[in-house]
């Protein structure tokens, strides 16, 4: 039986290629690979520069699954990521076919391999009241308010961190936040299907000056551009939420979404540390071929 191979690190670190190095040799093995993508992000139609989607080149020689296929006014979350993700795996699988799950956003890798009791999507409105909320009086002023309904919870998310802490509070108004010891168990070592779980990391300084050539690269192609056209088609508040795009459009801060990308790095090295079984490589100053020869010699 095929088992399924995943990769999973911070930005910037090299997975694109990794990935397409590693479908090189598997062809040379006369396997058929494709990419399967987890990434919360990179499921939006109209947002391939800012989210980092593959290129057209790249994806002529890695077929890439589960990339810009939502509208970028739609929302979308985990919930409705999962399934999907499990059908085109377990169709790869079935068709002899071999997945590499690709992943950026840790709950989505976690989703993508295993069967996680996830928790509910949002009513209608709450986010965009909270998130309205939020513009007016700051990510602080709502993390104020999760301290007082919450304080385990608040104690797990910085002031500053405006997504999660919205996030925590939409759960809470749909009692559906609840202390860790009360949660399912999320970080499961039990995968659907036989599965290697590859971890990329890179030295910090190395790390920090990649993170600052693609974001360059990024807006150099157009992600500026990219942002104000999802603007003017109402973007939803999961598309707003894309690394740059509230620096994009505010005030064309692109210092600050380097600092934003750099911080949002940190939280996917914590996710990688977590996640049982991977088998972490630092990948500085390697090409991709090189690692790949490593994983698959």
């Amino acid at each position: 039986m095929r088992s399924v191979l995943a990769l999973f690190g911070p930005t910037a670190v090299g997975k694109t290629a990794f990935a397409i190095a590693l479908a090189d040799r598997l062809r040379a093995r006369g396997d058929d690979p494709v990419a399967v993508s987890a990434d919360a992000l990179q499921v939006y139609a109209g947002l391939e520069i800012l989210t980092g989607v593959a290129s057209r080149a790249e994806r002529a020689r890695l077929e890439h699954r589960l990339v810009a296929f939502v509208g970028v006014g739609e929302r979308f979350s985990v919930a409705e990521y999962q399934p999907l993700a499990h059908r085109e795996i377990d169709g790869l699988l079935a068709a002899g076919r071999r997945p590499i799950v690709v992943g950026g956003t840790g709950l989505y890798l976690r989703a993508a391999l295993a069967g996680l009791e996830l928790r509910p999507a949002p009513r209608p409105g709450v986010r965009e009241r909270l998130e309205e909320e939020a513009g007016v009086r700051g990510p602080a002023f709502l993390h104020a308010r999760l301290t007082d309904l919450a304080p385990w919870a608040a104690q797990r998310i910085a002031p500053t961190d405006r997504s999660r802490v919205i996030r925590a509070l939409e759960l809470h108004e749909q009692g559906a936040l609840h202390p860790p010891e009360a949660q399912s168990e999320l970080w499961t070592a039990r995968t659907r299907h036989p599965t290697r779980l590859i971890g990329l990391v890179m030295q910090r300084d190395a790390l920090r000056a990649r993170i600052d050539e693609r974001v360059d690269a990024m807006v150099a192609a157009g992600a500026a551009q990219e942002v104000r056209a999802a603007d003017a088609r109402r973007a939803s508040a999961t598309a707003r939420a894309a690394v740059g795009f509230r620096e994009l459009l505010d005030e064309g801060d692109v210092e600050a979404m380097k600092r934003r990308t750099r911080r949002y790095a940190r939280r996917q090295v914590t996710w990688l540390r977590k996640l049982p079984g991977a088998e972490v490589i630092d990948v500085t100053a390697r090409a991709p071929e090189d690692v790949a020869a490593q994983v698959l010699p």
